[in-house]
């Protein structure tokens, strides 16, 4: 990982009480323009920070994986679902399908991802700073701070931009 990415989450990291208190009260505040304000921080984030310089996501961090997820990323390498999901599967606390270690199976050793098309639907999502309603993902946008450092930096500019 490059130095500058690793000191956004060393700075989140060491700040998480702040940022935790921060996003608890941005949420109960609900900011009427939180969402096109988040989209304009991811957009800028994502414009100065490359997934493939990083991968700490997949990494560290497994996908709860559904049943069409599975039965996309059988088809992707040329198995049955049950192969599959015996293969790489097992099911956590939560009853959920992740993959039975990480880093993830299918992360390259040059950070690319070898079923990219076929990825599970979580992975497509992440890190959910581009989705709307904000306020209901700000739990999950704390913890992804500490893993992803472009929503490190959505954090420390969210902060910056004095809504609250």
């Amino acid at each position: 990982m490059l130095a500058a990415y690793q000191k956004l989450l060393d700075q989140s990291s060491k700040n998480k009480l702040e940022n935790k208190k921060f996003l608890d009260q941005l949420k109960k505040q609900k900011p009427a323009q939180l969402d096109r304000i988040i989209q304009d921080l991811h957009d800028e984030a994502f414009n100065q920070i490359d997934c493939l310089q990083c991968a700490n996501c997949c990494i560290t961090t497994g996908p709860l994986l559904l049943n069409k997820d599975i039965d996309r990323l059988a088809k992707k390498l040329k198995l049955r679902p049950a192969v599959f999901t015996d293969n790489y599967l097992k099911i956590d606390e939560d009853k959920d399908y992740v993959f039975k270690s990480m880093p993830c199976p299918f992360l390259g050793s040059d950070k690319h991802c070898t079923v990219y098309e076929a990825r599970p639907n979580a992975c497509r999502e992440y890190p959910h700073t581009q989705q709307r309603d904000q306020f209901q993902k700000l739990p999950l946008t704390y913890q992804n701070s500490l893993i992803c450092p472009a929503v490190a930096k959505i954090i420390i500019d969210l902060k910056n931009q004095k809504i609250i």
